[in-house]
This record gives C-alpha cells, sequence and structure tokens, in this order.
C-alpha cells in the first residue's frame, strides 16, 4: 500500500502537536470512564500510524487494563510498529506469569517482530514456558529473528507483499516454485517446523484465490490453538467471502479456544458480508469476555467496511 503525500504530511503535524497525544491517551486508557471499547481500538490503531517513542509510551500506560482482548491488542501493535522503544514494555509482559497467556504470546510475537537479536536470551528461556501457545509464538519468533538477522547479511531475500503487516514468517518464496497442493501439504505436517509452516500459510494468503482460502481453512482442525488462531488472522487480512463458512463454524463452536473464536470474530467483521452480521450479534453476548468483546469490535469493523469510510483509524482527521 502506498501512503500518500498528505497522509505522511498528516502524521507529521500529528507528531508536532501534544494535544493529539493527550487527546488519544485520553481514549485508549479510558480515562474518564466512557470510551466505549471499538473506539478505545480506533485511537490505539491512529497511534500505531505515529510509531514514535511518545505513541509507544501511551501504549504501554494502557496495560494496566483488566480486557485481555485489548492488551493482546496493544502489544500487537508494538509488534506492527517495530520500533525498538517497546522492547522494555513487552518484556514485561511476557515475564508476567499472572498475565493471560493470549496477552503474553502477542508480546512474544511483537518482540520477534521487533527482531532485535538481543531479545533471543528471553525468548529462549520462555520457550520453555509452562503455557504452549507461549512456547509455540517463542519458537517462532527466534527462528524470525534469526531469519531476518540472515536476509540482512545477504544470505536470505523476501518476496514482496501485497499486505503492509509485519507477519510472524516470512512467505514460502516465489522462486521455489510450489504449487497450492504443495503449499497445503506443507502447511497441514506437523512434522515440519512451526515456522516453516507458517511460511506455507503465509504464502497461500499471498496467492489469495479460493483454493488456497479452502487449503488454509483446513489448518482451522490442527491441534495448535496459536496454528487455528493465525488462520483466522490471516482470512481476515484477505477478507475473501469463500473464507466466512469455516470462520462461522469455528466461531460458533463454544469448545473452541478463546483466542482463535475472538480471531473469527475480527476477522469475519473485517469480511461483512451479509451473513456476517447476525453471526457477530448473537456472540455479542458470548460467555467468553474475549469472544464477546471481539464480536462488539468486529460489528464495528463490519460497519466501517460497509459505511465507505476511507479508513478504520481516522483519529488524526476526525477533530
Amino acid at each position: 500500500m502506498t501512503i500518500s503525500v498528505d497522509a505522511v504530511d498528516i502524521v507529521a503535524a500529528a507528531r508536532n502537536d501534544p494535544q493529539t497525544y493527550a487527546r488519544l491517551e485520553a481514549e485508549l486508557c479510558n480515562t474518564d470512564g466512557t470510551v466505549p471499547l471499538h473506539k478505545r481500538f480506533r485511537a490505539l490503531f491512529t497511534l500505531k500510524s505515529l510509531a514514535d517513542a511518545p505513541a509507544v509510551d501511551i501504549i504501554d500506560k494502557a496495560f494496566v487494563d483488566p480486557s485481555a482482548l485489548l492488551k493482546h491488542e496493544l502489544a500487537y501493535v508494538l509488534g506492527q510498529m517495530r520500533n525498538p522503544h517497546a522492547l522494555i514494555c513487552l518484556e514485561r509482559v511476557l515475564r508476567d506469569q499472572q498475565e493471560d497467556p493470549m496477552v503474553r504470546h502477542e508480546a512474544a510475537e511483537a518482540i520477534g517482530a521487533i527482531s532485535k537479536e538481543d531479545s533471543l536470551p528471553l525468548l529462549e528461556e520462555y520457550a520453555k514456558d509452562d503455557s504452549r501457545v507461549v512456547r509455540e509464538t517463542c519458537e517462532l519468533a527466534i527462528a524470525k529473528i534469526k531469519f531476518e538477522a540472515k536476509k540482512a547479511a545477504g544470505e536470505e531475500s523476501e518476496d514482496a507483499s501485497a499486505y503492509t503487516s509485519v507477519d510472524p514468517a516470512p512467505p514460502v518464496p516465489k522462486k521455489a516454485e510450489k504449487s497450492t497442493a504443495q503449499l497445503r501439504e506443507q502447511l497441514l505436517d506437523t512434522t515440519v517446523s512451526l515456522f516453516d509452516r507458517y511460511r506455507a500459510m503465509f504464502a497461500l494468503r499471498n496467492r489469495g484465490d479460493v483454493e488456497s482460502v479452502l487449503a488454509l481453512a483446513e489448518g482451522l482442525n490442527d491441534d495448535s490453538a496459536l496454528f487455528r488462531h493465525e488462520i483466522a488472522y490471516v482470512f481476515g487480512q484477505m477478507q475473501h467471502p469463500a473464507s466466512v463458512p469455516a470462520l462461522i463454524k469455528s466461531l460458533t463452536n463454544t469448545t473452541e479456544e478463546g483466542m482463535v473464536r475472538h480471531e473469527c470474530a475480527e476477522a469475519l467483521g473485517s469480511i461483512a458480508t451479509p451473513e456476517v452480521f447476525p453471526v457477530l450479534k448473537q456472540f455479542a453476548t458470548d460467555e467468553n469476555i474475549v469472544v464477546r468483546d471481539s464480536c462488539i469490535v468486529g460489528l464495528d469493523m463490519f460497519e466501517h467496511e460497509t459505511s465507505g469510510e476511507f479508513q478504520y483509524a481516522d483519529g488524526l482527521t476526525a477533530h
């Protein structure tokens, strides 16, 4: 995605306006207790566009919130910003054994996204964590950092992607000339390293056709909740209607892990086909608070996708 000159100018102006940061902090941290969750999410993604140290510090302050969903999203955004200033905060979150594993997992993934080799000892320590989702995420983050180091040394390369996200693994390169069937086989082969399975996942995402969507959907049957959650995340990026039945099946399965159902809800909100709305509405009262809150956010995303709004995080232009 190309950022327009106007957008660059808006971000630059915002960085020179202390009132912008004060307003975003008040919204994200809900200082007056009246800001609904979906507006806090929009403030968070506006801070993501600023990506500087003051924005990181505001996001850090929001980790006192009781919402595991919000804290998970805070960690995700810090990883996407790739600002090393966030590493102190992310290490604190990862080390906190009282924190929800979903939040700790996202902190580990964010550390991998920032990709500093100094983070390897920390990740190696928590690759032995009691929580499987934390262990697996640290394994991925270690492999990601090592890949980035090789890329910087000219020993590895990465294909350009239509997506702007910092992913936990690079896609299988096009020069490997793997068919969709071969990528599906790599994706589903549990004897292959998790990092290489993720590489197949992101290669299928980048292909973006129905055959790739159906191959990815089979990953929602994997025994790893982390893996299933990433499949749902990828579907949210692709916004392909062919993924809707699989996402609805996982969201409506009340025995599925909350972190998977949450990602399905947000993916459905971003896809925003007509059959999505009643499902999100139904599960916006789910017993699982993470699922419930994700459906509320998903409904806000649905509204955005069907409203013609130019961008979801519009906090720099809406005031």
